[in-house]
């Protein structure tokens, strides 16, 4: 059972701006929360409703999980430093 994968496009701007290197690590992970959209690390952020963020080195990728649907919404890229600051 897979999950279909959708972008924000305020996430895709901020994929943009990083380093290739590092967007391309970011974009893997993106792609295995298809099939797995909780795995190992992953936190539900305290305060906001189906918010999770998983770690990719020292960037977060925070996303939202819709299980009706099969659809995980990424909603937030950026470093961790900074990533939490828009909430």
């Amino acid at each position: 059972m897979s999950y279909e994968i959708q972008i924000l496009p305020k996430a895709i701007r901020q994929l943009k701006s990083l380093s290739i290197e590092v967007r391309q690590e970011i974009s893997r992970t993106i792609q295995s929360l298809a099939n797995e959209p909780r795995p190992i690390g992953v936190k539900k952020l305290s305060g906001e409703k189906d918010i999770y963020r998983v770690r990719v080195g020292n960037y977060r990728v925070l996303y939202e999980i819709i299980d009706k649907v099969l659809v995980v919404v990424v909603v937030s890229v950026g470093h961790r430093r900074e990533i939490y600051r828009d909430r």
